[in-house]
């Protein structure tokens, strides 16, 4: 099961309400504009940011 269409659309990153980029095979959620990436567990979004690691380049 994946993240629901509806949940994709109105998600922004906690840090700079800015948009994100869905890694779902990866289980990652990516904010490019903050260098962040936040994971996805059972298809839950962990959008903390204390949680969200910096963004490999």
């Amino acid at each position: 099961m994946a993240i629901a269409p509806e949940l994709k659309e109105i998600l922004a990153c906690p840090q700079c309400k800015g948009e994100l980029e869905f890694k779902e095979a990866e289980s990652r959620i990516l904010c490019r504009a903050c260098k962040l990436q936040y994971r996805i567990e059972e298809d839950i979004p962990v959008m903390l940011i204390e949680e969200a690691k910096p963004l490999e380049a």
